[in-house]
């Protein structure tokens, strides 16, 4: 019963770590089609090599029961050795891997997470049936068995993982406990033997080695890694004031040490990306707030309500709700809604709150509104469903007869095909366009702002702006009189993204690897460790 027991939380322990190294990297290589396909690559490799290398040691000619059991009693505390020597690893390697290349980078960084730890874990599997084969005459040698018990303990990894240490834990400290469990298994196997093993005494050695490791390195992990701070960045100081954790991401709360006249900035900052700069008295320093805010306002100057999907820090929607226009928001991330009631002052008195995921929200829309905001973000760029006709169709119908729709996005200028999809896309159900961008000269990567309508877009009206910092006001004036031509060159190329069928999948993730590679370039490696 103790080795099937062994083998069900090893089950767990390859699950956990697959999807602990997904959240562990996102901050560092984004979101996209290369990282899942590294992540699930590596971790198949590992698995096979370790079927592989445990069969040979199991078939390894004289090789007794006893033997077995304490070969397979010491692979546990060889993956936790393994996971401790990527925590203190990684946390400085990922930043100039990824800065290398982004698609090689997130190779060799799950190599480096997973490699060690899966194999030794997956090792187990056959070194068990050949336990078990030595023990009883099954016909499987209780292979059935043996693979039936790692699958559940797989499951119930995942769900540990995903409802028990990602929402309160951080990505680091998890993975620690994950090696301190593992060495813990060995520790186990070698207190209650299921007979003598003459390695009992170097199997514990290794396995305490591997504890001690793990516990010292959790306890130290803030002084190792230097994750709370002072953070040097932008002439400043910053601590990480606060973080919120959910299966959407992670969300920290930077702070920088107060100016001599006492004021300061928050930064809103996602996994590696920060999506909002916010002063003491509680006015955004980010250019895009004012973008969405003005031209919301100059296309439909009297609007009665409006949806924003996204909320991030809400500046943008309270500058609307102070306006006097009604504005629900929809979030499925409930990270966002902690870290924007107790930082930011959403108000949901003054702005209500639909948790929920804005592709459902918007498929059965309750009513109808004049103004959609929509700011969705996931990593690097707008998760793929959410930039589909079959949405758009749904946001068209959310629209009132009028309505209009103001979208940020962003846009990379040296790969124009992968925007090329996203209009292609969007005009395929909201046919009336206009294009607004910021001067940016000297960058590659941007924002770009786009109204879009099923029937033509009215004339702009001159919108009134309040409290803006100065510095946005020349860039947003000068955008707001001088929209982009619609060439046929900004189409060129583009297919239209469905649901059943996104054959632009590719060129997305192309463009979007280049941004997480300039952001990691410029975030302090402190900031970006979960």
């Amino acid at each position: 019963m103790l080795l099937q027991t062994v083998i069900f939380i090893s089950g767990a322990a390859i699950l956990a770590l697959e999807l602990l190294a997904s959240r562990v990297m996102t901050p560092y290589f984004g979101v996209s089609l290369y990282i899942w396909t590294g992540i699930l690559s590596i971790t198949l490799i590992a698995l096979a090599a370790g079927y592989r290398i445990g069969g040979k040691v199991a078939n390894a000619r004289g090789v007794t029961s006893a033997a077995l059991i304490e070969r397979f009693a010491l692979m546990p505390a060889v993956a936790a050795i393994g996971i401790v020597a990527a925590c203190l690893i990684y946390p400085f390697a990922f930043v100039p891997l990824a800065s290398w290349s982004l698609i090689g980078g997130a190779f060799i960084a799950c190599l480096l997470l997973l490699a060690l730890p899966l194999v030794a874990a997956s090792a187990m599997n056959p070194l068990l049936v050949a336990i078990h084969m030595q023990r009883s005459a099954a016909g499987d040698g209780g292979s059935g068995q043996v693979f039936f018990i790692s699958t559940l303990g797989s499951v119930v990894g995942v769900l540990v993982t995903a409802f028990g240490l990602i929402p309160y834990l951080s990505n680091y400290d998890s993975v620690l406990i994950v090696a301190a469990t593992l060495a813990l298994l060995s520790l186990t196997l070698v207190a209650r033997p299921p007979r003598d093993l003459k390695r009992r005494g170097a199997i514990g050695a290794t396995a305490t080695v591997a504890l001690l490791a793990s516990l010292l390195l959790l306890w130290q992990a803030d002084a190792y890694t230097g994750r709370q701070g002072p953070i040097s960045h932008l002439g400043k100081q910053w601590h990480v004031e606060a973080t919120f954790r959910s299966l959407f991401g992670t969300v920290k709360i930077l702070k920088h040490e107060p100016d001599a006249d006492g004021q300061y900035w928050r930064i809103y900052f996602q996994d590696g990306l920060t999506q909002n700069a916010v002063e003491s008295s509680g006015r955004s320093r980010s250019f895009y707030n004012y973008a969405l805010e003005a031209l919301a306002m100059s296309y439909q100057p009297h609007a009665r309500n409006a949806l924003a999907l996204g909320l991030g820090a809400g500046m943008t929607t309270a500058r609307l709700a102070a306006r006097g226009v009604r504005t629900e928001i929809v979030e499925i991330d409930p990270a966002s809604l902690q870290a924007s009631r107790r930082f930011f002052g959403l108000d949901e008195s003054k702005t209500p709150v639909h948790h929920a995921d804005a592709r459902t929200f918007v498929h059965a829309c309750p009513r109808t509104y004049d103004l959609a905001i929509v700011d969705l973000f996931h990593g690097d760029g707008t998760p793929d469903y959410l930039i589909t006709r079959d949405f758009f169709r749904d946001l068209k119908r959310c629209l009132g007869a009028n309505g209009i729709a103001v979208f940020n996005t962003f846009a990379d200028l040296e790969n124009p095909i992968s925007y090329a999809h996203l209009l292609t896309t969007l005009r395929a159900e909201l046919p009336h366009l206009a294009i607004y961008r910021p001067d940016s000269t000297g960058s590659t990567h941007t924002n770009s702002f786009i109204v879009a309508s099923a029937t033509p877009l009215p004339a702009t009206t001159r919108v009134i702006m309040d409290n803006m910092p100065t510095r946005h006001e020349t860039t947003l004036w000068d955008m707001l009189s001088a929209p982009m031509a619609l060439t046929p060159e900004l189409f060129a190329g583009g297919k239209i993204i469905t649901d059943a069928h996104n054959r632009a999948a590719l060129d997305l993730a192309y463009a979007q690897q280049f941004y997480r590679q300039t952001v990691v370039g410029n975030t302090p490696p402190a900031f970006l460790l979960n």
